[in-house]
C-alpha cells in the first residue's frame, strides 16, 4: 500500500508545447490527450494527491535557443524537437501550463535534456533526500519519456505505478501498446482513480493507526 507521505507524482513535460493550442508539438498528441481525458485528469489528481500530502514534481524539458546542449547532427525524437524549435527555454511553448502551474511546495526540476527524467538532472537525489519510496507518473510522451523514466525509476527500486489515463503520445496504438505489453515489465499501470484510491486507504489506515496509539 502506498503511503502518500512517501509517494511523489511526477509529471514529465506538461508544458504548453505538448498540452495547448498552439504548441509546436500539440496537434501531434492531441487526439490521444482527448481519448484518454489526460490533462483534465491530472488537474484533478494533482490537487487531490497534493491535499494527501504526496509531492508534486514537475519535470519539464528546456533548451538554449540554438540547442546547443544537443550534439550538432540530433537524431530520434531530439532531432523533432530541434526541428520543430520546441522546448525552447524563455517560450510560452517551454513553460508548464496554466492549469498546472506549481504551487510553492511543489518542486520543478531542472536540466531535463533528453527522455529519461533521472538521466541529467538530480530528481534521484530529492527524491531519496525526501524518502520518497513510490511514483505515479504521467505525462509526455507514453512510450518515449514516460517508459524511459518508469524503467530507470524501476531499476533504482522505486515501486512505480505508470499512470494510464495521464499520458499520451502520437497514437492511440502506442498508447495501448505501451500499456499493454511494455509497462506492466517495469511498472504497475493504473488510472488516476485507482492511484487515488490506494493513497486513500493507505492515509485512512495511517490515521486509524495514529488515533489507536
Amino acid at each position: 500500500m502506498m503511503d502518500p507521505r512517501s509517494t511523489a507524482l511526477v509529471l514529465i513535460e506538461y508544458q504548453n508545447d505538448f498540452t495547448s493550442e498552439g504548441g509546436s508539438l500539440h496537434a501531434a498528441v492531441k487526439p490521444v490527450m482527448q481519448a484518454t481525458h489526460m490533462l483534465d485528469n491530472t488537474v484533478r489528481l494533482v490537487e487531490a494527491a497534493r491535499a494527501l500530502g504526496v509531492q508534486i514534481i514537475f519535470v519539464p524539458i528546456q533548451f538554449s535557443s540554438d540547442y546547443h546542449e544537443l550534439s550538432a547532427k540530433p537524431y530520434g525524437i531530439l532531432k523533432g524537437v530541434v526541428d520543430t524549435h520546441s522546448f525552447r527555454k524563455g517560450t510560452w511553448g517551454a513553460e508548464i501550463v496554466e492549469c498546472l502551474t506549481p504551487k510553492p511546495q511543489d518542486i520543478v526540476i531542472e536540466g531535463k535534456r533528453g527522455l529519461c527524467g533521472f538521466a541529467s538532472t538530480n530528481l534521484d537525489f530529492i527524491l531519496r533526500s525526501r524518502g520518497i519510496t513510490s511514483l505515479g507518473i504521467g505525462g509526455f510522451l507514453t512510450n518515449c519519456c514516460v517508459e524511459a523514466t518508469s524503467r530507470s525509476a524501476y531499476e533504482k527500486g522505486y515501486h512505480v505505478v505508470t499512470l494510464k489515463d495521464c499520458t499520451a503520445t502520437v497514437s492511440q496504438e502506442e498508447q495501448n501498446f505501451a500499456f499493454e505489453k511494455n509497462f506492466p515489465m517495469f511498472s504497475l499501470p493504473a488510472s488516476a482513480d485507482e492511484f487515488l484510491s490506494e493513497l486513500r486507504a493507505s492515509a485512512a489506515s495511517h490515521t486509524v493507526e495514529t488515533a489507536a496509539a
